[in-house]
Parts: structure tokens; sequence; C-alpha cells
């Protein structure tokens, strides 16, 4: 049902973009120079610039809620923590959605890449082209198609096949018991959180940074890092819960259910502190090629986006700060499912304001065409997870640390 009404959605918010606009030719400005009058850099709007970032934002959002589930279960095996074992089917199950974010994310690339980046322009790099931007044609050596193409395909195989191996040794774990699976499991754990700790930041530029090409920022990758675990933790969270309500997984007591909500409180906070670390340092050096991205924000595109900034903001640190302060708060399912469903919409605004501003300018908004969206990639995603779940034991029967797991006990 709800990716029936997300297609009817998207299909009335096309209709009503085409018949808005469809046939005018807008210019989408960039952050590029000293001056932001100056070197700006554009390209021709069309009304499907719109459906194709809508795409690409969606993508970039449930590619990392996926992956988070790997995250999550690596530094636990590294950790060789026992708390989490007895829900561990749930982060186990959200890398299933990999390949399918994979593919539309190339897709949207080889379909609109140049509607989205830039950067794909060959006349910026032709020094004998009046389009020619020594800034971009500087980083040509990373952002170019060929590579870049090879480095989006390399994220998602490398994410998917190491996470194919440890869910293959935990079914496998449940048959044959003993800890040979689990050390093995460890082992890969291990070598997914060396490849994360490199993936992660050189996504983040890819998949978002590069839109702004003339912008940059050092802690950028550390900051979509920080986005998307705590919007996995979110996710986690609320299956926990759903399936707990409806009669699974007894075994998770409010113990496990407190740790979830400090996880949930900790990293919201270590969000806020990377965001106003990026933002404090941009603000007080005052730099042009820096403060762009904010500029954009705060007076272009006639300030649509003051408000999905300051609702990232209250979402992302004052909701869950205030709500799960208290301990009894990270004790109780309801209060959990609302801080958890706030994270999980402010970070969706997280995401809306990196990438909306440089791919449709003054275009953006939310409307039938945004909130589909949203309806198809999160129905396949419930989908992806909720078959997961169905095809092993929701209990790992075998874990070696079960046991710990079952006696796990916060007074």
């Amino acid at each position: 049902m709800g990716l029936g009404a997300g297609v009817v959605l998207v299909a009335l918010g096309c209709f009503l973009a085409a018949s808005g606009g469809g046939h005018e030719t807008h210019e989408v400005a960039h952050a590029a120079g000293a001056e932001h009058a100056e070197g700006v850099a554009h390209h021709a709007y069309k009304w499907t610039n719109r459906l194709w970032a809508n795409v690409w934002l969606n993508a970039i959002y449930f590619t990392g809620a996926s992956v988070i589930g790997m995250f999550f279960m690596s530094y636990n095996y590294l950790a060789q923590a026992g708390w989490s074992v007895a829900f561990k089917r749930v982060p186990e199950a959200l890398p299933a959605y990999l390949p399918i974010m994979g593919i539309v994310v190339l897709a949207v690339f080889f379909l609109a890449g140049h509607d989205l980046f830039h950067w794909t322009n060959p006349a910026l790099y032709d020094t004998a082209s009046p389009e020619y931007d020594p800034i971009i044609a500087g980083k040509h050596g990373f952002l170019n198609t060929p590579f870049y193409v090879i480095r989006v395909a390399l994220y998602f195989v490398l994410w998917y096949v190491l996470w194919r191996m440890i869910r293959s040794y935990s079914l496998q774990e449940d048959l044959s018991g003993g800890t040979d699976y689990y050390y093995k499991s460890l082992r890969v754990g291990v070598i997914f959180l060396v490849v994360f700790a490199v993936t992660s930041s050189t996504s983040a530029w890819d998949f978002v940074m590069s839109i702004d090409t003339h912008w940059f920022s050092t802690m950028f990758g550390w900051y979509t890092l920080a986005s998307w675990h705590v919007t996995g933790l979110a996710i986690i969270t609320l299956t926990v819960l759903a399936l707990k309500e409806r009669g699974y997984l007894q075994i998770v007591t409010e113990s496990h259910l407190h740790d979830l909500g400090k996880f949930m409180f900790a990293f919201s906070i270590f969000w806020t502190y990377v965001w106003f670390a990026q933002f404090m340092l941009i603000y007080y050096a005052n730099l042009p090629e820096e403060t762009i991205h904010y500029r954009e924000i705060f007076s272009g595109f006639g300030g649509i986006y003051k408000a999905p900034f300051f609702i990232n903001l209250t979402l992302n640190f004052v909701f869950p700060f205030l709500v799960l302060m208290t301990t009894a708060a990270k004790r109780t399912g309801i209060i959990l499912k609302v801080a958890a469903w706030g994270i999980v919409i402010g970070h969706y605004f997280d995401f809306y304001v990196n990438i909306m501003p440089g791919t449709v300018g003054s275009h953006g908004g939310f409307g039938p065409m945004e909130f589909g969206m949203i309806l198809i990639f999160a129905s396949g995603f419930v989908w992806s997870v909720y078959s997961q779940l169905e095809k092993a034991n929701l209990v790992p029967k075998h874990h070696p640390m079960l046991e710990e797991s079952l006696h796990h006990d916060i007074n």
C-alpha cells in the first residue's frame, strides 16, 4: 500500500512540476569562488532535476541506514559485546537493501549526473572554453566520471560482500554452534571497520559534498557518518520495539532498551558536536569559499532552506537531548519510539539541506513528489528488512554470548 501510494504521489508531483514550468529554462547556482556574485557556475534547470534529486536524496539516506547495520554488528564483534546479541538479527537484516541502492545510485548518476553534478561538464576542464573553471579543473584527478563510477561501485560491492560473509557465518553458527563462526565473524567485522573507516568518508564526499564542487569541509566525512549512524540506531530501536510489541524478541528487556536509548542519546550529541565544530569554524574563519555553503542556505534561493535547516537542528539535537535525558525515558518503549522517529525524520532533513540547494536551488520544496519518493524508498527498505528477518531465527540460539545477553541487567 505504501509503495502504491508513493508511486501515485510521485506521478502527481511530476505532473504538477511539468505543467508548472517544464518547458522553462532556469539556472541553478553552485558555490564557485571568492565572492558570491562572482565566478558562479550554473546548469540549466529542468523539472526533472527535482525528480532525480529526490531519488538521489533518498538513495543516499537509505544507503546509510542500510550499511549502519553492518557497522553496528562489526564494532560489537570487535568489542566482544554480549548485550546486543538478543536483537542481533535486526541490524544483521539492514544491509540487504544495499544492492538495490547501489543500482539506483549508479543509474541516477548515468541518467542525470550532469543535472546533479556540475563537475561532469567537460567544458569546465577545457582551458579554451569560457566555462573553464580552474578550481574544478584542479580536482579533476579525483572528480572524473570513470574514477567516480569505480569508487561508487567499490563501496557497494565491498560493503555487501562483507555483509554476505558475516550473514553466512551467523546462519551457519545457528546450525553448528561452537565458536569457530563467531571468530570468523569477528575477523570479517574488523576488516569491514578498516574498509568503512576510509569509505564512509570518501562516499560522503562523492555522494553529497561533490554536489557543491567548490565547497569543502575536512569534517564532512565524520559529519555524514554521525548522521548515518544515529539514523541506523533509531531504525534498529524502532524495529526491535515493533517486533517486541508483536510477541517476538521477548528476551529483549528494559536493560537492552536502555542501552539502545543511551546509544541514540550519545550519538545525537556526537552528531551535534561535529555539526557545531564544522559550522563554528567556518563561521569564525569567514572564508568565502567555505561560507558559501551556509550562505546558500540562509540568504540564497529566497531563504527556502532556512526552515529545513532549523528543523534539522531541532529534531537531531534539541528533541532527543530533552526526550532521552532521563533513565526512565530510555527504558520506556513509547518514549523511545517518539525519540527514534524524531531522529529518523530529522536526519532526512539533514541530507535534504545538504543535497537540495546544489541540485535544484530555488525550485526545492515539499510536495507530492517528496512525500511519494520517501514512501517508495521506505516501503522497499521495510520489505527488505522484514524479508531478511523471516529467513532466520530471530534469536541466534548458538551464539557464544547469548547467555550473557539473556542476563544483561542495568540497575
